[in-house]
């Protein structure tokens, strides 16, 4: 209802001048991510870790976050894994991260096995395998197909969202990148 928007937008209004200030970042390999226009919070995302442990993206409050859905039976997917794991190697840190969710359905074998065969092991493997994350994703508008990526600042505030792989190891999105994480 209204009462959550109004909670959004005063949570989140320094967050759409942050958003608005990424626009000439958005470009080149990054073209893809469309800034946000109006303050929201990006919630109703639950999921596991390795450990099995449940978690949302509160857990990762404080952090910049680039979360990232995919799944091991997309190929622009897998194409995009090692990237995001250099990415995460190149500027994770207490201010970033790189949350790459796997929405296999069934256990973690696949894309346990998947991440071990490509070298990704800087990412870790965070899963929902109730399509749960992605459903929510695609009602807000989005998540049309995967992958699909979404920046969200420390208070859990959209700053952009991009369908479709990028080379998120390049020059173009580490500038991205720190533009948002800085403050």
């Amino acid at each position: 209802g209204n009462g959550t928007e109004v909670a959004d937008a005063a949570q989140c209004a320094a967050s759409v001048e942050k958003a608005a200030s990424l626009k000439p970042f958005t470009t080149g390999e990054v073209a893809a991510m469309v800034v946000a226009a109006e303050p929201r919070v990006i919630d109703g995302l639950a999921f596991k870790d390795q450990a099995d442990k449940d978690l949302t993206l509160a857990d990762f409050a404080g952090k910049t976050v680039l979360l990232n859905l995919w799944a091991t039976w997309c190929v622009p997917c897998r194409e995009e894994m090692p990237a995001l794991n250099n990415l995460q190697k190149a500027a994770g840190n207490e201010a970033f991260q790189v949350l790459a969710i796997n929405i296999d359905t069934g256990d973690a074998e696949k894309p346990k096995a998947f991440l071990e065969e490509i070298g990704v092991d800087a990412l870790g493997l965070y899963r929902d395998s109730s399509m749960g994350v992605f459903n929510t994703m695609k009602k807000e508008g989005l998540a049309f197909g995967l992958p699909a990526t979404l920046l969200i600042d420390g208070k859990g505030c959209l700053l952009g969202s991009m369908n479709g792989p990028a080379a998120w190891d390049g020059k173009d999105a580490s500038t991205l990148i720190k533009a948002a994480v800085g403050s």
